[in-house]
């Protein structure tokens, strides 16, 4: 870290001071964006890449993954007005359970944009954080790294969306990483698109094989929408068709551990997959781990692809659309916050007078071991559990708040509310409460959760 009389005397030249400055544009960070411009403040994001989304857009993660009850989503506010965009634009998705984000990530890029430069966001890609600006334990601003070379950006309130909790370690607050008892993060993710499928074709062949594979029409639009997985021993239809695979060299064993294929909305002819999955050298702060995930994802991508076009009906002319240009990283960093929820209040359905969020998601742990190749807990039927604002209030540093997978949670718990749509709300929460902060003069901190809690619900928040 560095204080403002050092910045001054490297004459690092500051090039904006704003009311709430953004460091992330991923999931949380870009609703985050769209939130504290919507109330007036000059706010400002940086990102690292040349566009917003982050895991969902650069990590291709195109499913948000179910959290609802009886199909009527936990969570609203932006998170909702953005699904609703895309699904009315026939770019999303809605399964028949009420999960309403099987997105196209590229519209998902342009709506994000398009709704922080209107809400009056201005935007900073292709900056990398470098160091964290202080005085005393407040939090003034950062400095990046871009091609201008090092710039100062100050602010009155600063928002860690970095999903890495980068702001917040460099600031001097406690983190944590892992599984405490293995040590280990959980598995990557290197995602890809197949194009030019037979859809029709290969989803009458799911319906062939029986339960175990899936497929749904969207309800109120014309999108329809397959999915099929494996995970060896799980009994799930495709096995077979993976054993002859790896018998014949077309695959390895490990390719059958965790596989998941699934089509979505504006995307006609194409089909995702959520793997390659990685188990080792998964520490997402480490460029060389995540260099290397990206090297061996494409090397088993090949081998799917193989795959696909040998043994799967309306795959046999398929070609490779892309690869993600990022690692999917489903935890790594997070910090010690105000409050630290666990798996008992996830399990226990917990409620909280300051939530923020409202979810219902299983624990899904992917384990690192082939043997365990998955852990997913659900809650009773008919819960959910709350996130509290005080897990967005770190320790130990002041004008500074975090939002998305970095929160302050355990090992167990941040493995159910990582999620996306709990990530948004998340930046949503922060952007409401540091705007609190600065028009009543006082520290994140200080915020009372209740009133926050009010307020979320006056813009749209089901709390």
């Amino acid at each position: 870290m560095l204080t403002i009389d050092q910045v001054r005397s490297e004459k690092i030249p500051a090039v904006r001071e704003v009311d709430i400055l953004v460091v992330g544009g991923g999931t949380a960070g870009a609703v985050a964006g769209i939130a504290a411009a919507r109330q007036g403040l000059k706010t400002l994001v940086v990102e690292q890449l040349g566009f917003l989304g982050g895991t969902q857009t650069g990590a291709l993660v195109t499913p948000m993954m179910p959290n609802q009850i009886d199909e009527i989503p936990l969570n609203s506010g932006i998170d909702r007005e953005i699904n609703d965009r895309l699904i009315a634009k026939m770019e999303s998705g809605v399964w028949k359970d009420g999960n309403r984000g099987w997105f196209n990530p590229e519209m998902l890029k342009l709506e994000l944009e398009r709704m922080n430069v209107e809400a009056g966001a201005e935007l900073l890609y292709y900056s990398f954080f470098e160091d964290v600006i202080m005085k005393g334990s407040s939090v003034q601003g950062i400095i990046v790294t871009n091609k201008a070379g090092r710039q100062v950006l100050l602010a009155k309130q600063t928002i860690d969306c970095t999903g890495d909790a980068d702001v917040a370690l460099q600031a001097g607050v406690p983190c944590e990483s892992g599984d405490p008892n293995t040590k280990l993060n959980q598995p990557f993710s290197v995602r890809f698109h197949l194009g030019n499928v037979d859809l029709k074709r290969f989803g009458e062949f799911l319906r062939s094989l029986g339960r175990h594979d899936v497929m749904e029409s969207a309800e109120g639009t014309d999108v329809t929408l397959l999915h099929t997985a494996m995970v060896w021993g799980k009994g799930w239809t495709l096995e077979p068709l993976f054993r002859k695979a790896v018998e014949e060299g077309i695959l390895n064993e490990s390719d059958g551990n965790y596989f998941q294929a699934f089509s979505m909305a504006g995307r006609p002819g194409e089909v995702a997959f959520n793997c390659p999955r990685i188990s080792t050298g998964i520490d997402g702060t480490d460029p060389f781990h995540l260099t290397k995930a990206q090297i061996k994802g494409r090397a088993i991508t090949q081998r799917y692809v193989d795959f696909c076009r040998k043994y799967l009906p309306g795959f046999e002319d398929a070609y490779l659309v892309f690869t993600a240009p990022m690692v999917g990283v489903r935890e790594s960093r997070r910090i010690r916050g105000e409050y630290y929820l666990t798996v008992d209040d996830v399990l226990g359905a917990k409620k909280f007078p300051d939530a923020i969020c409202r979810n219902n998601y299983p624990l899904d742990i992917h384990r690192d071991k082939d043997d365990d190749a998955l852990k997913i807990v659900k809650l009773p039927k008919g819960e959910y559990h709350e996130v509290p604002y005080r897990c967005l209030v770190p320790l130990k540093a002041e004008n500074l708040l975090v939002a998305g997978r970095c929160l302050s949670a355990s090992f167990e718990a941040q493995s159910s509310v990582r999620i996306q749509t709990n990530c948004r709300a998340m930046g949503e929460a922060a952007a409401v409460a540091a705007a609190m902060a600065i028009r009543k003069g006082i520290t994140p901190r200080d915020v009372d959760g209740i009133e926050l809690r009010r307020e979320l619900v006056k813009r749209g928040a089901s709390l």
